[in-house]
């Protein structure tokens, strides 16, 4: 009997709902041209209150021998989201932002898995993949509608990693070394798919603001 290699199913399993977040009405239009500068950086903002708590739960999974060979200074994220609001908004951006409901719903649900090594690598894997394929197509139609350079897209300038193919396989790599078993196989799946579901929602309620300003 083969033995599918566990980022092979995993990929698999979730391609469905994965493609529905990259189908959101929100990312639609942003990416077409529909969407605005602002709505940018309403998107940009709703990042960092994610990547704030992903982060600060990595740092208290480094001790885990699950956890600690997915967790590399190469993939953080926050100064460069940091960089990029100040950018975008200003000194006070801090003032001037705050988590949309599912934003908050997203932040509580990776901190209630912190201390389980499946559920933050679940997070880890749907959010710093994501970054490392689709986020790239992301900066550069960012770049050439909105005239960035390198300010205000920081973020998905990966600029210690030299091959962002190579590191995805050796990231997909890690995942077949955990020794999970099914059931735990199965968990991981499940987290993952949440976390695909809790971006959806992050999107819907960036177009629900947006349609009440309008």
């Amino acid at each position: 009997m083969t033995v599918v290699p566990f980022s092979d199913a995993l990929r698999e399993r979730t391609r469905s709902i994965h493609g529905r977040a990259e189908g959101a009405t929100f990312m639609h239009d942003l990416m077409s041209g529909k969407g605005s500068r602002d709505d940018y950086i309403a998107l940009v903002a709703q990042h960092f209150y994610i990547y704030e708590a992903l982060e600060a739960v990595e740092a208290t999974m480094a001790g885990d021998p699950v956890a600690r060979p997915f967790i590399t200074p190469q993939l953080t994220r926050l100064p460069a989201l940091r960089a990029d609001l100040e950018f975008l908004i200003g000194p006070d951006w801090e003032a001037e932002s705050s988590p949309l409901p599912s934003t908050i719903r997203y932040v509580d649900r990776i901190t209630a898995v912190s201390g389980w090594a499946g559920g933050f690598i679940a997070h880890h894997y749907t959010r710093y993949l994501g970054d490392l394929s689709g986020g790239q197509h992301i900066y550069k139609v960012m770049q050439k509608r909105f005239g960035f350079d390198t300010n205000g897209i920081g973020f998905y300038l990966f600029d210690q990693i030299a091959d962002p193919k190579d590191f995805k396989n050796v990231y997909r790599d890690q995942l077949d070394a955990t020794g999970w078993d099914e059931v735990e196989r199965e968990r991981v799946i499940d987290e993952v798919m949440i976390a695909y579901r809790l971006n959806t929602e992050v999107f819907e309620d960036l177009s629900e603001a947006k349609l009440a300003v309008a």
